[in-house]
């Protein structure tokens, strides 16, 4: 089975099609509020919580030597930040019925 993709556009579509109370312009500028939201909060170094779904947090990664696959020559990477996430129990459990 081919993996498909939903990308923001897709997910505006499915939620206006299963609302009859907003209309599409509505549920995008929640959905782009909700992603502010998150990405704000992460540059705070704060983690959000959506309980049933999971969590996003923020983790170091230390700097290190690392290799260019091209050259083959070393590289300092830095220290940096990147975003992580972890699903629910419930969502888990809801992927493997």
């Amino acid at each position: 089975m081919p993996i498909r993709k939903m990308n923001k556009s897709d997910l505006v579509k499915n939620l206006s099609i299963k609302s009859d109370s907003f209309n599409e312009d509505d549920i995008e500028k929640s959905v782009n509020s909700i992603i502010s939201l998150i990405t704000n909060s992460l540059s705070e170094n704060q983690r959000v919580e959506i309980r049933s779904f999971g969590s996003f947090s923020v983790k170091l990664r230390e700097k290190r030597i690392s290799r260019n696959p091209k050259t083959g020559t070393s590289v300092l990477v830095e220290a940096k930040n990147h975003p992580y996430f972890r699903a629910s129990r419930n969502l888990k459990h809801s992927l493997n019925k």
